[in-house]
């Protein structure tokens, strides 16, 4: 079928992206699904930092490529073996579980092998490509490529929601929510009533801090752009802070997150990390950043830093929890959304993404 899609053309290239046009939007074939895959007609997709490392080039993918990991949308027709009926709402996770791989037997803490290899080369899981453009093959980001119209995706990249889920909520689960909630629950485990401090209040940290506020946990917001505090005040963080307010003052917490994917924000929730606290990170810098902190402190402390990639999640048992808390009323996530964009508008929201001023820009279709 043919559909309508933004296939970033190179990375790297010049900033403002709204000049330098590293996008196109166009017209491309889209395969049937195979066995084990579902046709979805994409609603809603959210642009996410991980997009924005692509086009930067810091995140190098095989290109040219369909970006778009983080979306909600309908399920128009299934493959062989997949059970979901058409006309289901589907949340779309970027990372496809095999269930039995060494990954896949941890519980969510490590990733799933074989979705992995998949991601990184720009494959379903399958290892099929469903996305062309004349006679060359269009590559999939992260099994979902849901900057378009529609979407061929593995059954397994996909979690089921009743209709009483708004779009726009469901697009948000998919990424920004089982990361940041993620590591709260998944990775940082707080004790009950303790406080949390969240490190770069972006989409995912904004998660994070919603959900430690949902679960009854004092919270903490700390990032450099003063809006962004604004909104951690008036979402419930008892305090919001620059970096080095927060450091200055001896603010600790038993659980850090560092959800801002920089070597400066990394340290600075490694220092804000109580004696016996753990540091949850996960932000995505460039593969060559290095930060530096202090081997002794890890020791005479005695604390733990926490990698967590899609916050340690299982969406399947994650989402659920995550829409109960959201139908209670206890999971404002409506908040989350900065702006709503059209799909020819990418390139200009992934320059606002660059500056730090977006939580969430939804692209509606």
């Amino acid at each position: 079928m043919r559909i309508t899609g933004a296939v970033l053309e190179r990375a790297g290239g010049e900033i403002p992206y709204a000049q330098s046009r590293p996008f196109t939007v166009a017209d491309l074939e889209l395969d049937p699904p195979g066995p084990g895959e579902i046709l979805v007609r994409i609603e809603v997709a959210g642009v996410c930092h991980s997009d924005l490392s692509v086009v930067e080039g810091t995140r190098p993918r095989p290109l040219p490529m369909l970006l778009g990991h983080e979306a909600a949308g309908i399920v128009e027709q299934t493959g062989d073996g997949v059970e979901l009926e058409p006309g289901t709402r589907v949340v779309m996770t970027f990372l496809p579980r095999c269930g039995t791989c060494d990954g896949c037997l941890t519980d969510g803490r490590l990733p799933c092998e074989v979705g992995s290899a998949a991601n990184g080369a720009g494959t379903l899981v399958g290892g099929g490509i469903r996305l062309h453009r004349g006679t060359g093959p269009v590559h999939h980001h992260l099994g979902v490529s849901a900057f378009a119209t529609h979407a061929v995706v593995s059954a397994s990249s996909v979690v089921a929601v009743d209709d009483d889920v708004p779009a726009e909520i469901a697009a948000l689960l998919g990424c920004a929510v089982l990361t940041g909630g993620g590591a709260v629950i998944n990775a940082g485990r707080p004790a009950p009533a303790s406080t949390v401090i969240v490190v770069g209040l972006g989409g995912v940290g904004m998660a994070a801090l919603l959900v430690a506020i949902a679960l009854g946990h004092r919270v903490i917001g700390v990032d450099a752009v003063a809006a962004k505090l604004e909104t951690a005040r008036e979402l419930g963080a008892e305090l919001a802070l620059e970096p080095a307010d927060a450091v200055a003052r001896g603010i600790r917490a038993p659980v850090v997150i560092e959800a801002a994917g920089a070597v400066r924000a990394f340290e600075t929730a490694v220092a804000l990390t109580t004696a016996g606290g753990t540091t949850v990170t996960v932000g995505l810098p460039a593969p060559d950043a290095r930060a530096a902190i202090s081997p002794l402190v890890l020791t005479a402390e005695a604390r733990t830093i926490v990698g967590s990639y899609l916050g340690s999640a299982v969406p399947g048992r994650d989402i659920p929890r995550y829409v109960e808390l959201w139908r209670e009323g206890r999971l404002p996530l409506e908040r989350l959304v900065s702006s709503r964009i059209r799909l020819d508008g990418i390139e200009a929201a992934m320059d606002r993404l660059a500056t730090g001023s977006e939580l969430r820009q939804l692209i509606t279709f």
